[in-house]
């Protein structure tokens, strides 16, 4: 299988790894002074641990000068560092258990809050963006985004910073108290830093291409369980294993020579940590014998070079979880950053129920900047009429719909509700105004009380059942064991394409808007249920702006005005009458489905309901 990168993956190498470590710390929000409470408390422990290996250093001189005669030892000054020691040494418990405590708890609220808001970030997102992005991909970035995030939280307050701050701060300190054995520690670190950028160097790239396979999976395992039933019914169990299988290789064959590399850093670590404490023990006894050291520094570097090694493999765990986790988080922010193409402006206000005055002047818009999906719509839906669009299959009708519901902005032109630019409303309270019952019936996988109290979240259980009635779907409900506690299933799998669409159209009828979308509500219907429903629709289609896409054009025939569309452009407007009297385009259309239906009147076969290219 092909291996698809998302571009955040590219960039990841470019992206420098500290800002983007950076940016991570930035995103802790209202979180930030209990940061900065926990930054200065590890810069108090890693002070605490400096002093420990110089006061057991003090207290080991005290013993070793007094050990030709007893009385002559400073108990005053051994007890005092003793006493120093013990402070200190309760002290890091103390903080470090503090410290940790706090850690936790900064990460799992901060967590919590970042995944909400990326959660409400993404629901923003235009239509078009979900048409390039894979659900099962958005969600695979969403949970191990913030699973990292929460992981780099934790440990930076937890470990990293009182590394850096050892390190970087109180290292050079140690050249202060014997420039020789501090110079051997500062070298080691710079040994490090060299391996640690060249391992760096040469995994972060093979890391972003795991991540890239990882995604693949993620969006394979979404793509196969959304069509589980095509899967079973072609056959296709075995097939859809199999290729699960080669993606597992193919992940395992990237992400082995990253493990590799890493390895080589851990062998690295380990022998460095033998070298050091024997180079500072040889150079120690040869100091001591010239008199140039005491055993108390001997101990006490020792006691540094201990630390300071603990301190570079927290070094190298850091550098590692960053490489491993910088795609993750880069993909996240990539997402993070996409700015949604249609959002309240900041002087948006709420129209509250609106009449349903609806204006279109001159709006032309293209999903790709090249061919347009609608180009130069002028016309106009008086309050309470029923508008019909028409037209072959991509002539622009849901287009035009979506512009007026703001799926998305038009890029000429301006389209008005009751005079006001609809760019001027906040999108919630437009939404609020607008009813649409989707072709393609959508339903949460939750109650089908939930999933009527969309629009209309504190509709009561007579008015469910109200609207559920006159959507002839009362009765499918209640033949159900838990009624409108049911849970709809999956995109609705409970229910047949005909008892969904019913349930949409129930939907849309509770929420009770002046401006309503039927865009094919019947065509899942059969013809009695259908003409049940369409008898429902006239009653509630009164006193509201209704807009009815329609390839049947039967349902149309009452409308106020048709518009017929072809290529993007309103081509014939006027009355059913009207158009079949002016022979153009809708006439033809017409008069091709009424032979359809003859032809399959007299075969005695019922009509499929889909529209007659012309």
């Amino acid at each position: 299988m092909a291996q698809t990168q998302s571009p955040a993956f590219a960039d990841v190498g470019r992206m420098k790894l500290i800002r983007l470590y950076i940016r991570v710390l930035e995103l802790l929000g209202r979180e930030a002074r209990l940061g900065w409470t926990l930054a200065v408390a590890n810069l108090a422990l890693a002070s605490a641990m400096f002093v420990e290996p110089v006061l057991f250093g003090r207290i080991v001189d005290t013993l070793a000068n007094a050990q030709a005669r007893m009385s002559q030892l400073a108990w005053r000054d051994l007890m005092m560092l003793v006493g120093a020691w013990v402070g200190f040494g309760l002290f890091i418990i103390v903080c470090s258990t503090l410290v940790a405590l706090h850690a936790d708890r900064l990460a799992h609220r901060q967590y919590q809050v970042v995944r909400t808001m990326f959660f409400e970030h993404v629901l923003q997102l235009p239509l078009s963006y979900y048409t390039g992005s894979h659900s099962g991909r958005l969600v695979k970035v969403m949970m191990t985004g913030t699973h990292t995030l929460w992981s780099l939280w934790l440990s930076f307050f937890r470990e990293h910073f009182a590394s850096f701050i050892s390190l970087i701060v109180l290292l050079p300190l140690t050249l202060f108290i014997n420039w020789r054995y501090g110079l051997m520690l500062i070298l080691l670190c710079a040994v490090f830093a060299a391996v640690i950028g060249l391992v760096i160097h040469k995994s972060e790239r093979l890391q972003s291409t795991v991540e890239g396979y990882y995604s693949d999976v993620a969006e394979r395992t979404t793509d196969t369980l959304g069509n589980i039933a095509l899967v079973q019914s072609f056959a296709r169990i075995e097939m859809e294993v199999s290729g699960m299988k080669k993606m597992g290789e193919e992940v395992l064959r990237a992400q082995i020579p990253v493990l590799s590399w890493w390895a080589v850093t851990t062998v690295i670590t380990r022998t460095a940590t033998t070298l050091t404490m024997l180079s500072i023990l040889v150079l120690g006894v040869w100091f001591y014998v010239r008199g140039e050291t005491t055993v108390g520094e001997i101990v006490m570097f020792m006691s540094f070079a201990t630390l300071l090694i603990s301190r570079l493999e927290e070094a190298v765990h850091f550098a590692n979880e960053i490489v491993m986790d910088a795609p993750r988080i880069a993909e996240f922010f990539e997402v993070l950053d996409t700015e949604p193409a249609v959002r309240d402006r900041p002087d948006a206000v709420d129209p509250d129920r609106m009449q349903g005055l609806v204006e279109f002047k001159d709006v032309s818009f293209s999903y790709d900047g090249k061919r347009p999906a609608v180009a130069d719509l002028t016309f106009t839906a008086l309050p309470g009429e029923t508008v019909a669009l028409v037209g072959a299959t991509g002539a622009g009708k849901s287009t035009a719909l979506a512009l007026l519901h703001r799926a998305f902005d038009p890029q000429s032109g301006i389209v008005r509700i009751d005079g006001m630019d609809i760019r001027a409303l906040t999108l919630a309270g437009l939404r609020r105004n607008i009813g649409v019952v989707f072709q393609e019936v959508l339903l949460f996988n939750r109650s089908i009380a939930e999933n009527l109290r969309v629009g209309k979240p504190d509709a009561t259980d007579d008015e469910l059942r109200a609207a559920c009635e006159r959507a002839q779907v009362l009765d499918v409900i209640e033949r159900l064991p838990q009624g409108f506690d049911t849970n709809a299933g999956e995109r609705g799998r409970l229910f047949s394409g005909g008892e969904r669409q019913r349930l949409s159209i129930a939907r849309a009828l509770l929420k009770d808007p002046p401006i309503l979308i039927l865009d094919e509500a019947t065509s899942a219907l059969d013809a009695l249920t259908e003409a049940r429903v369409q008898a429902a629709l006239a009653a509630v289609m009164k006193g509201r702006t209704t807009f009815v896409i329609a390839h049947r054009l039967a349902t149309v025939r009452n409308a106020h005005r048709i518009l017929v569309f072809a290529g993007g452009r309103i081509i014939e407007t006027g009355t059913f009458d009207e158009l079949m009297r002016l022979g153009g385009h809708f006439a033809e259309l017409a008069r091709s489905q009424f032979l359809a239906g003859e032809v399959a009147k007299k075969r005695h076969e019922p009509m499929s309901g889909e529209p007659v290219e012309t």
